[in-house]
């Protein structure tokens, strides 16, 4: 769910950034995406909580004389705002999107193959056509309390992935798999040649986790083909 809100609030701010209507089109159904998707009743509190729970965590590493303490302070500091900004939103996120009748009309009409057409619904024509500055300035509004939410994901997850050591692992045949020993992992990070054209398929459990690149295919046929090569890889094993 986190990595699927990094991406739904990175697309939100390049529409946002540009100039012409149909990106901020396209801003505005971003936006529906992360209404849909943020719309869990228990995910504003597994936010609270788990911020709360680094914050305890790297508050414990004050004093240790093999850590930056200045940059220690910022990070503490920093998710303790995120958490306060994120506390402070009342309701559910993106009620003040719910509570739009403008915009809900359009979220109604959007789930329509070109349900949004000009003689759909003139008044979203006639905003498409008002001048960038008032369409950006309103987007941002519409976002901006969804921007919490945006900002408490983007620190958990930048001290998750800066957890656990890059190595460098071998392929063979096109599959990997490693041991686990029981220890539990929140994220696998992968890179691999960018000539190879292949993609990774991972499995894990509590035991295992197995790695199987398959060969792209020309993106007709959703089969794949086992990639049969040998090759390095990195592979990064996250966990808070």
């Amino acid at each position: 769910m986190f990595l699927r809100l990094e991406n739904l609030f990175a697309k939100l701010n390049y529409f946002i950034a540009q100039s012409d209507p149909l990106p901020h089109h396209n801003a505005i159904m971003v936006l529906f995406e992360i209404l849909e998707s943020g719309s869990r009743a228990d995910l504003k509190s597994d936010l609270l909580q788990e911020l709360e729970r680094q914050r305890q965590t790297l508050s414990g590493l004050q004093g240790n004389p093999a850590i930056d303490a200045r940059r220690l302070q910022q990070t503490i500091d920093e998710i303790a705002a995120a958490a306060h900004a994120l506390g402070a939103v009342s309701g559910r996120l993106g009620q003040h999107l719910r509570e739009n009748e403008w915009l809900m009309m359009i979220r109604g009409r959007s789930s329509i193959p070109g349900g949004v057409c000009e003689f759909d619904l003139p008044s979203y024509h006639a905003w498409q056509h008002e001048n960038t500055e008032k369409r950006r300035s309103q987007l941002l509004e519409w976002a901006k309390p969804m921007l919490p939410l945006a900002h408490a994901i983007r620190i958990l997850l930048e001290i998750l992935r800066n957890t656990g050591a890059r190595r460098t692992e071998q392929a063979n045949s096109g599959s990997f798999t490693q041991p686990l020993a029981g220890k539990q992992y929140q994220l696998a990070r992968l890179s691999i040649p960018a000539d190879l054209a292949c993609v990774p398929e991972v499995s894990a459990n509590k035991y295992m986790v197995w790695i199987r690149f398959n060969q792209l295919n020309d993106y007709q046929d959703a089969k794949t083909r086992p990639c049969e090569a040998n090759f390095e890889f990195s592979l990064q094993l996250c966990n808070f």
